[in-house]
This record gives structure tokens, sequence and C-alpha cells, in this order.
């Protein structure tokens, strides 16, 4: 990484929680200050900022213990890789029904990550390999998630009415569009892609939330569009289903 966008005071942070998180509710102040060679001064003002967001706790003997926020997104790390664990049991089943590739990804920012697919033999494969990102208003799974941001993040995040990159002749080229279909995936719990990523193929997704309801993930069954009429209406039924499934999962962990 560029040093030039380091942040000296995170990096403090860091080696705090470590030091800790080695020998938790035996460090004070002191003992942290001198095993880290950061000064009294700026290690007071690095633990109580900590303290106040819960990432670390300071004990009755004035020594420190990791906080509860730590355990939150430490369940929280772990419990994505749950997921891609029981979506891969759950979807191993439902593909065989559709008789189609069904694969999981997740948000970032307008880009859809690919986290996992189950694919079904196919003299074509889909490009859309774990760790591939592609624009989320040219998904089904992008508008499987976009749907639930809230419009002052989707403005940012679109901050043009025109929307790029345009993939294909049947993507999305206008926000206003997007926007529409988002309305229409909150009211029907879905999402089409019609051509809109990659020729010639065909999409729909379902979200998957944690135990909050906040969708998290997403799952989509993609397949040829010359199959799409006949097969659209299962591939609906079985991807709801299984995001369904994947989401009782995500409450009851």
């Amino acid at each position: 990484m560029d040093k030039k966008y380091w942040v000296p005071a995170l990096e403090k942070s860091n080696l705090v929680l470590q030091a800790i998180s080695e020998q938790p509710s035996s460090l004070k102040l002191i003992d942290l200050s001198k095993r880290l060679g950061i000064n009294k001064s700026s290690m007071f003002s690095l633990l109580a900022t900590m303290e106040a967001l819960d990432w670390v706790v300071r004990e009755d003997d004035a020594t420190y213990s990791l906080g509860s926020k730590l355990g939150y997104i430490g369940n929280a790390f772990f419990k994505q890789f749950s997921l891609i664990d029981r979506f891969r049991k759950e979807a191993s089943v439902t593909k065989h029904v559709i008789k189609e590739t069904i694969q999981l990804a997740k948000l970032e920012r307008n880009e859809v990550l690919y986290l996992a697919k189950e694919e079904m033999p196919s003299p074509v494969r889909l490009s859309s390999e774990p760790g591939i990102k592609y624009p989320a208003h040219a998904t089904a799974l992008g508008k499987a998630m976009l749907a639930w941001v809230a419009e002052p993040e989707l403005g940012t995040l679109y901050a043009s009415e025109t929307l790029d990159p345009c993939l294909t002749p049947h993507t999305l080229q206008q926000r206003s569009d997007l926007v529409r279909q988002l309305e229409e995936v909150r009211t029907n719990g879905y999402a089409f892609d019609l051509q809109e990523a990659v020729m010639g193929f065909c999409c729909v997704a379902a979200p998957v939330r944690s135990g909050d309801g906040k969708v998290v993930a997403a799952i989509s069954c993609s397949m040829f569009q010359h199959e799409w009429e006949a097969k659209r209406e299962l591939a609906r039924q079985e991807i709801c289903a299984l995001a369904e499934r994947l989401s009782q999962y995500q409450t009851t962990t």
C-alpha cells in the first residue's frame, strides 16, 4: 500500500489490540505504552477511544481485555464462511432441480463480488468465478441487493443519471430506470437480468438476509436465453426458496 494513504493511529490501534489479545486482562496502560513504544498520552487517547467504541474493556484492576464489538465483528467475519458452506450444501441440491448453475455473491459498493457457485455440467462456462466483480446495475444479483440500499447511499453510489459501464445492448443505462426496477424488486422479492450482463443469458436472483433482516448476500441462477421462458418460473421459485432457507440459517446461527 502507498504510505501516503497510511493512517498511523490505526496502525497503533492494531498493535494495541494485538497485544491485548495475546495477554487479556494482564496489561495496564503503562505496560502497553512501554511494550509498544507509544507515549502515555497517546496511549491514553487510543485506549479511551477504543473503550468508547467497545473495542476494549478496562477491568477493575486497570488492565484491558477485548471488547464486545470485536466479538461481533469476528462473528460476522466467520459467518460469511458459514454462509458459503451452507450455500454449497443447499445449492448442490437445488441445482439438480433447476439443472442450472447457482451463484452466491455480496455487494461491494456498486459492484457484485462473486463468492461461490455450484455448477451444472455445460458446454459454456460462466465467467462469474468466485472473486470476480461485475457492475451491480447490470446483474440480477446486484439488483437483488441494491433494492434494499437506503436512498441516500444509492444516490452516492449512482450520482450520475448515466449508468456505466454498459455491458450489452440490454444493460440499464439510466439511473431512473434502475430505481424503477429496484422498486419492483422490493415488491416482488426477486430480480431479473435479461441479457443485461452477458448476451444470450438470463438470470433470476433473490436476497439472503441476516437475523436482523439486513440483506447480506444474494443468490442467482443463470441460463441460456432460449431456455428462459420454459424454466423461468421454476428457477424463480427455487431461487426464492433457497434464499429463504439460507436466511433462516443466518437467523439461527
